[in-house]
């Protein structure tokens, strides 16, 4: 049997509550609806962290941050952790990377063959948070509601650089694979940055929303005394007190957040085209994600860095019709699931693997099998936090832990938008007791504390010692070989031209 060539698009701080009904209904984005009416659309997908390393490294190594060590967005990806471009290059693919991934650390590779862009964000250490002063804000670095309020419009911004270079090296990495100079399949990840603040978006994407009635947020903001601990600590981080946001400051971030997913169903758009273009359509699975969400300004959080459901809920879509019927799946997925899945779709036993992992395959699920006992278990170490933080998710259930915090039980069911703890409820004193029994079993969370504490200790020193004297960078340099690019003289005209059409001249 053929194997399947697989396209990865991840988005950035995408949360999947934007493709709920009606909401979905309101995007400009068809080729992300396209994607969700040809394909497995997982209702309930998380990410493992609320932040973009974290949350990325699990997607790679189908591990949660206690299991990596990738606890915060400036904790090192260890070399020796397989990711899921090692194990495919096992299986006989060529896999390479077009965008962000933020990757920390000296190996900027991790099973890729190739990276097509630089990465965004920087790779060292400087963005470690510290449990031993961490209710200090950091403001170098820290987010801050500037986004918010200088929502808009720009034609080219950091970002928006970022994502068009990042479209166009994964559109001529496609076309060179359709050349077939290399006959093996194919795993290309294309990440983006969008729609990630600052929510700035171009204009012609602005327009789209045009006296449209983009809602609002569904829980208005919540004065910080009323504010659980945690959301607390999270207004005091992103500097909540020095800015007075009104609706209309709210509703232009909505829209250009908005206006940002067209922008990037535009560039899927363009991807989907050559992939038909090249005739690869047939035999490439599409796998569209985010590393986590966006509160968007529901509650009056911003950003993620918690486990509502607007930060943790993610897209997730498995475009895959010579395989899967069109579908929607209830089961709670994650984002560590992705690993398993691409390897039994690659032919390889996701239950033999050379080193553990957190998640499961799709693929049951993807074949129509709901499993009501699967459970979802997200954590977070970083910004904001005070000790880690557990959430597990089984079936109507959310229980979120953390030894600073009371604890907190949503019935997602009856309450999706998390207003009614019950926690403290006697009816659900068993429910509690059983998320408690699986926390003792599967954490030693005063160990899980240290471990973070030494590693953010060890870093400061690091960072605080790499910037004293001679700086080396440790960020992705991507290079050409201009002397292999187009026609150079120890090249033979005929052959260069030949091998560089698709279709091939008969």
């Amino acid at each position: 049997m053929t194997q399947a060539n697989f396209l990865i698009l991840m988005v950035d701080q995408m949360t999947g509550c934007m493709l709920d009904e009606p909401m979905l209904q309101q995007l400009h984005a068809p080729n992300i609806k396209r994607l969700i009416a040809q394909g497995v659309k997982f209702e309930n997908a998380y990410c493992a962290s609320p932040l973009c390393t974290p949350a990325r490294g699990s997607f790679m190594t189908g591990q949660l941050p206690s299991r990596s060590g990738i606890y915060d967005n400036a904790a090192e990806f260890p070399a020796s952790t397989p990711t899921f471009a090692h194990y495919l290059r096992l299986q006989g693919y060529q896999t390479a990377l077009s965008g962000k991934m933020h990757f920390v650390g000296p190996d900027q590779l991790h099973g890729f063959e190739e990276r097509l862009t630089t990465d965004i964000y920087p790779a060292d250490f400087g963005w470690t948070p510290n449990w031993r002063d961490p209710l200090t804000r950091i403001d170098w670095w820290y987010h801050n509601l500037h986004s918010v309020t200088e929502a808009g419009t720009a034609e080219i911004s950091n970002q928006l650089e970022f994502d068009d270079e990042v479209a166009y090296f994964a559109r001529l990495k496609l076309h060179q694979y359709a050349r077939r100079l290399d006959t093996r399949p194919f795993c290309l990840t294309v990440s983006f940055t969008h729609p990630h603040d600052p929510y700035v978006a171009r204009q012609k994407y602005w327009d789209l929303y045009e006296n449209v009635e983009l809602p609002m947020p569904s829980v208005p903001a919540i004065p910080y005394a009323q504010q659980d601990s945690h959301s607390q600590r999270l207004y005091d981080a992103v500097n909540y007190t020095h800015y007075t946001i009104q609706d209309e400051q709210i509703y232009r971030a909505r829209r250009a957040y908005c206006a940002n997913i067209s922008y990037l169903d535009d560039k899927i758009g363009e991807l989907l085209q050559v992939l038909d273009d090249c005739d690869f359509s047939d035999n490439t699975v599409i796998v569209f994600c985010a590393d986590h969400g966006d509160m968007l300004g529901e509650r009056g959080l911003w950003y993620k860095m918690c486990f509502y459901e607007y930060a943790m809920r993610i897209p997730l879509v498995l475009h895959a019709p010579q395989q899967f019927q069109a579908r929607s799946v209830q089961t709670p997925v994650a984002a560590q699931d992705i690993l398993p899945t691409l390897m039994e779709l690659a032919g390889a036993d996701p239950n033999k693997l050379a080193c553990p992992i957190d998640g499961v395959s799709l693929v049951s699920l993807a074949q129509g099998q709901e499993q009501a006992e699967r459970k979802v278990y997200a954590e977070y170490c970083a910004e904001g936090s005070v000790a880690p933080m557990i959430m597990i998710r089984q079936g109507q259930f959310k229980f979120n832990y953390c030894e600073a915090d009371p604890l907190q039980l949503f019935d997602l069911e009856a309450d999706p938008k998390e207003l009614n703890n019950l926690a403290n409820d006697p009816a659900y004193a068993d429910v509690v007791q059983s998320f408690q029994q699986q926390l003792q079993t599967r954490w030693d969370l005063a160990r899980f504390k240290q471990d973070v504490m030494h590693s953010q200790d060890c870093r400061h020193v690091v960072d605080a010692a790499n910037r004293q004297g001679k700086f080396k960078s440790w960020d992705f340099q991507p290079q050409q070989d201009a002397t292999q690019r187009y026609m150079r003289n120890h090249l033979d005209l005929n052959v260069l031209e030949a091998n560089n059409r698709y279709p091939k001249p008969n």
